[in-house]
Protein backbone atom coordinates (compact mmCIF):
# COMPACT_ATOMS: atom_id res chain seq x y z
CA UNK A 1 0.00 0.00 0.00
CA UNK A 2 1.24 3.04 -0.91
CA UNK A 3 2.32 5.71 1.51
CA UNK A 4 0.49 9.04 0.06
CA UNK A 5 1.98 11.29 2.91
CA UNK A 6 5.80 10.10 2.11
CA UNK A 7 5.29 10.31 -1.66
CA UNK A 8 3.64 13.68 -1.47
CA UNK A 9 6.61 14.89 0.85
CA UNK A 10 9.49 13.27 -2.09
CA UNK A 11 7.50 15.07 -4.38
CA UNK A 12 7.58 18.48 -3.04
CA UNK A 13 11.78 17.76 -1.58
CA UNK A 14 13.11 16.22 -4.94
CA UNK A 15 10.39 17.60 -7.72
CA UNK A 16 9.93 21.19 -6.47
CA UNK A 17 12.72 22.61 -3.47
CA UNK A 18 15.07 21.97 -6.34
CA UNK A 19 13.43 24.26 -9.17
CA UNK A 20 13.80 27.57 -7.32
CA UNK A 21 10.25 27.39 -5.74
CA UNK A 22 11.37 28.59 -2.39
CA UNK A 23 7.56 30.59 -0.86
CA UNK A 24 6.28 29.35 2.08
CA UNK A 25 2.56 29.50 1.34
CA UNK A 26 3.48 27.26 -2.18
CA UNK A 27 5.47 24.66 -0.56
CA UNK A 28 3.12 24.19 2.28
CA UNK A 29 0.25 24.12 0.10
CA UNK A 30 1.95 21.51 -2.17
CA UNK A 31 2.32 19.55 1.22
CA UNK A 32 -0.84 19.72 2.52
CA UNK A 33 -3.06 19.29 -0.98
CA UNK A 34 -3.59 15.33 -1.17
CA UNK A 35 -2.61 15.12 -4.84
CA UNK A 36 -4.12 11.24 -4.96
CA UNK A 37 -7.61 12.63 -4.33
CA UNK A 38 -7.54 14.64 -7.94
CA UNK A 39 -6.36 11.68 -9.96
CA UNK A 40 -8.78 9.07 -11.30
CA UNK A 41 -9.17 5.74 -9.18
CA UNK A 42 -7.26 3.37 -11.63
CA UNK A 43 -3.90 6.16 -11.45
CA UNK A 44 -3.47 6.86 -7.41
CA UNK A 45 -0.67 5.01 -7.80
CA UNK A 46 0.97 7.30 -10.03
CA UNK A 47 -0.16 10.60 -8.61
CA UNK A 48 3.21 11.66 -7.38
CA UNK A 49 5.15 10.83 -10.86
CA UNK A 50 7.52 13.63 -12.09
CA UNK A 51 5.22 14.12 -14.94
CA UNK A 52 1.89 15.18 -16.46
CA UNK A 53 -1.07 12.98 -15.82
CA UNK A 54 -3.71 12.83 -18.29
CA UNK A 55 -7.23 13.45 -15.85
CA UNK A 56 -9.78 12.86 -18.65
CA UNK A 57 -9.28 12.70 -22.69
CA UNK A 58 -6.91 15.87 -23.55
CA UNK A 59 -6.45 17.24 -20.04
CA UNK A 60 -4.33 17.22 -17.81
CA UNK A 61 -2.68 17.85 -14.24
CA UNK A 62 0.24 19.68 -14.20
CA UNK A 63 3.31 18.18 -13.47
CA UNK A 64 4.59 19.91 -9.70
CA UNK A 65 7.56 21.63 -10.56
CA UNK A 66 6.40 24.28 -13.17
CA UNK A 67 2.99 24.23 -11.74
CA UNK A 68 4.80 25.67 -8.18
CA UNK A 69 7.16 27.77 -10.07
CA UNK A 70 3.53 29.12 -11.93
CA UNK A 71 2.04 29.59 -8.33
CA UNK A 72 4.99 31.21 -7.12
CA UNK A 73 5.32 34.05 -9.89
CA UNK A 74 1.59 34.47 -9.26
CA UNK A 75 2.29 36.01 -5.72
CA UNK A 76 -0.88 35.24 -4.52
CA UNK A 77 -2.60 36.75 -1.01
CA UNK A 78 -5.68 36.12 1.00
CA UNK A 79 -6.89 39.45 -0.40
CA UNK A 80 -6.71 38.00 -3.59
CA UNK A 81 -10.03 36.65 -5.50
CA UNK A 82 -8.99 34.63 -8.41
CA UNK A 83 -9.97 33.02 -11.86
CA UNK A 84 -8.89 29.82 -12.65
CA UNK A 85 -8.98 28.95 -15.92
CA UNK A 86 -10.05 25.30 -16.42
CA UNK A 87 -10.73 23.16 -13.45
CA UNK A 88 -9.95 19.77 -14.57
CA UNK A 89 -10.00 17.40 -11.77
CA UNK A 90 -9.58 20.24 -9.29
CA UNK A 91 -6.40 19.79 -8.14
CA UNK A 92 -4.86 23.30 -8.74
CA UNK A 93 -8.13 25.29 -7.54
CA UNK A 94 -7.56 23.13 -4.24
CA UNK A 95 -4.00 25.01 -4.29
CA UNK A 96 -5.32 28.51 -5.27
CA UNK A 97 -7.76 27.47 -2.13
CA UNK A 98 -5.06 27.40 0.39
CA UNK A 99 -2.88 30.81 -1.26
CA UNK A 100 -5.82 33.07 -2.01
CA UNK A 101 -8.66 34.71 -0.40
CA UNK A 102 -11.53 33.00 -2.71
CA UNK A 103 -11.56 30.95 -6.23
CA UNK A 104 -13.99 31.18 -9.08
CA UNK A 105 -12.79 27.90 -10.91
CA UNK A 106 -13.99 27.65 -14.33
CA UNK A 107 -13.95 24.22 -16.42
CA UNK A 108 -16.03 23.54 -19.99
CA UNK A 109 -16.42 20.11 -19.65
CA UNK A 110 -19.14 19.41 -17.94
CA UNK A 111 -18.81 16.04 -15.87
CA UNK A 112 -15.03 17.17 -15.23
CA UNK A 113 -16.54 20.14 -13.44
CA UNK A 114 -19.09 18.30 -10.91
CA UNK A 115 -16.40 15.86 -10.68
CA UNK A 116 -13.93 19.17 -9.21
CA UNK A 117 -17.14 20.48 -7.43
CA UNK A 118 -17.95 17.17 -5.51
CA UNK A 119 -14.16 16.23 -4.46
CA UNK A 120 -13.21 20.04 -3.37
CA UNK A 121 -16.34 20.07 -1.43
CA UNK A 122 -15.58 16.44 0.33
CA UNK A 123 -12.39 18.20 1.05
CA UNK A 124 -13.45 21.02 3.07
CA UNK A 125 -12.29 23.65 -0.03
CA UNK A 126 -15.24 25.87 1.11
CA UNK A 127 -13.44 29.34 -0.83
CA UNK A 128 -14.27 27.48 -3.95
CA UNK A 129 -16.58 27.92 -6.42
CA UNK A 130 -16.54 25.89 -9.58
CA UNK A 131 -18.20 26.65 -12.73
CA UNK A 132 -19.31 25.57 -16.19
CA UNK A 133 -18.75 27.24 -19.10
CA UNK A 134 -15.80 28.01 -21.89
CA UNK A 135 -12.74 28.52 -20.99
CA UNK A 136 -11.59 31.01 -23.21
CA UNK A 137 -14.56 33.20 -21.96
CA UNK A 138 -13.61 33.63 -18.44
CA UNK A 139 -16.39 34.14 -16.15
CA UNK A 140 -17.68 37.77 -16.32
CA UNK A 141 -20.47 37.19 -13.64
CA UNK A 142 -18.06 37.58 -10.64
CA UNK A 143 -15.17 39.69 -12.51
CA UNK A 144 -13.14 42.19 -11.21
CA UNK A 145 -9.90 39.42 -10.36
CA UNK A 146 -7.28 40.46 -8.45
CA UNK A 147 -5.72 37.37 -10.90
CA UNK A 148 -6.63 35.21 -13.53
CA UNK A 149 -4.67 31.64 -13.69
CA UNK A 150 -4.61 29.58 -16.51
CA UNK A 151 -4.01 25.85 -15.76
CA UNK A 152 -2.79 25.12 -18.74
CA UNK A 153 -1.04 26.64 -21.93
CA UNK A 154 -2.58 28.96 -24.38
CA UNK A 155 -1.30 30.42 -27.67
CA UNK A 156 -2.76 33.55 -27.21
CA UNK A 157 -4.67 35.87 -24.22
CA UNK A 158 -8.42 36.18 -25.63
CA UNK A 159 -9.43 39.73 -24.55
CA UNK A 160 -12.73 38.82 -22.80
CA UNK A 161 -10.18 37.39 -20.15
CA UNK A 162 -8.31 40.45 -19.94
CA UNK A 163 -10.96 42.24 -19.63
CA UNK A 164 -11.93 40.70 -16.42
CA UNK A 165 -9.19 41.85 -14.52
CA UNK A 166 -9.26 44.86 -11.92
CA UNK A 167 -6.97 47.59 -12.19
CA UNK A 168 -3.92 46.70 -10.91
CA UNK A 169 -4.90 42.74 -11.70
CA UNK A 170 -2.81 40.26 -13.04
CA UNK A 171 -3.03 37.29 -15.51
CA UNK A 172 -0.45 34.29 -14.94
CA UNK A 173 -0.02 31.11 -17.14
CA UNK A 174 2.18 29.53 -19.93
CA UNK A 175 1.55 31.29 -23.38
CA UNK A 176 3.07 29.45 -26.12
CA UNK A 177 3.50 25.17 -26.72
CA UNK A 178 5.93 22.82 -26.49
CA UNK A 179 9.70 24.75 -26.36
CA UNK A 180 8.32 28.17 -27.39
CA UNK A 181 6.05 28.24 -24.22
CA UNK A 182 6.94 31.14 -21.55
CA UNK A 183 5.55 32.00 -18.53
CA UNK A 184 4.17 35.43 -18.39
CA UNK A 185 2.62 37.80 -16.29
CA UNK A 186 0.12 40.20 -17.81
CA UNK A 187 -0.66 43.13 -15.74
CA UNK A 188 -3.70 45.91 -16.51
CA UNK A 189 -2.71 48.99 -15.00
CA UNK A 190 -5.32 52.27 -16.12
CA UNK A 191 -6.75 50.07 -19.04
CA UNK A 192 -3.43 49.69 -20.35
CA UNK A 193 -2.00 45.69 -20.39
CA UNK A 194 1.69 45.15 -19.93
CA UNK A 195 3.34 42.08 -20.35
CA UNK A 196 6.79 40.14 -18.66
CA UNK A 197 8.43 36.91 -19.35
CA UNK A 198 9.83 34.74 -16.54
CA UNK A 199 11.12 31.77 -17.65
CA UNK A 200 10.28 28.83 -20.23
CA UNK A 201 7.70 26.53 -19.39
CA UNK A 202 6.19 23.61 -21.54
CA UNK A 203 3.11 22.53 -19.74
CA UNK A 204 -0.16 21.15 -22.24
CA UNK A 205 -2.15 22.94 -23.48
CA UNK A 206 -5.85 23.90 -22.68
CA UNK A 207 -8.61 23.56 -25.69
CA UNK A 208 -9.82 26.50 -26.87
CA UNK A 209 -7.14 29.28 -27.17
CA UNK A 210 -5.67 28.51 -31.01
CA UNK A 211 -5.50 31.37 -32.89
CA UNK A 212 -7.57 30.89 -35.89
CA UNK A 213 -5.36 30.82 -38.82
CA UNK A 214 -6.48 32.49 -42.39
CA UNK A 215 -5.33 30.79 -45.64
CA UNK A 216 -3.58 33.53 -48.25
CA UNK A 217 -4.67 32.98 -51.78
Amino acid sequence: MIDFEAARLKMVDTQIRTTDVTSHSVLRAFYNVPREAFVPEKMKSLAYIDGDIEVSPGRYMIKASPLAKLLQLAAITKDDVVLEVGSATGYTSALLSRLAGSVVSLEEDEALAAQSSATLSSLGYDNVAVVNGPLEQGYAAEAPYDLIFLNGAVEHVPAALLDQLRDGGRLVGVIGYGSTGQAKVLVRENGVISEGSAFNSSVKPLPGFRIEREFVF
